[in-house]
């Protein structure tokens, strides 16, 4: 296709495709795709929603606009979900594409209304060669820093590194 596509359905599932395609013929190990551009304008009218989805998290606290951008995360979830399913399905050495990755979804603001980056809405799926256990919901401090997820990542993948941007330290999120 010319440009991106018109929907985010088609843009998601070209995308995550061929974010699947690269990892089972090892094009790459690593991949980022932001799935709303920061600033972005995109409706949702697929689903219902014509306002743009930027100007939607600035909700003011409103009901109605609470309720459309809970639609648009449900819906990227979704989506998410396809990403993750096709990944499970994937054969890869002795298990999956997804039992031998590390997939972080989530945002960089907890409330796009304040612009707060505490307490980020993030999940960590994969298992990143037998080295996280999955299902279990870890929290930390309140204070902690993003970037100590980062490094432990980084570490489970191979790249020692002692500090990224204001880590503090690795997270216990092995298996």
């Amino acid at each position: 296709p010319e440009g991106v596509p018109a929907t985010f359905t088609e843009h998601a599932k070209l995308m995550y495709d061929l974010m699947v395609l690269a990892f089972q013929t090892d094009q790459t190990r690593v991949i980022t795709f932001m799935t709303g551009r920061e600033f972005g304008g995109r409706t949702y009218r697929e689903i219902g929603i014509p306002d743009g989805h930027h100007g939607l998290t600035h909700h003011q606290y409103k009901p109605d606009k609470i309720e459309k951008v809970i639609k648009i995360n449900i819906y990227q979830a979704q989506h998410l979900a396809y990403f993750l399913e096709k990944l499970r399905a994937t054969p890869d050495g002795d298990g999956s594409l997804l039992d031998h990755s590390m997939i972080l979804y989530g945002s960089s603001l907890s409330d796009g209304n304040l612009h707060l980056h505490d307490n980020l809405p993030i999940a960590l799926f994969g298992g990143a060669n037998g080295q996280i256990k999955g299902g279990r919901h870890l929290s930390y401090p309140l204070d902690t820093p993003m970037p100590n997820l980062l490094l432990t990542m980084l570490d489970m993948a191979g790249v020692k590194i002692d500090k990224l941007g204001n880590s503090t330290g690795r997270l216990n999120i092995s298996a």
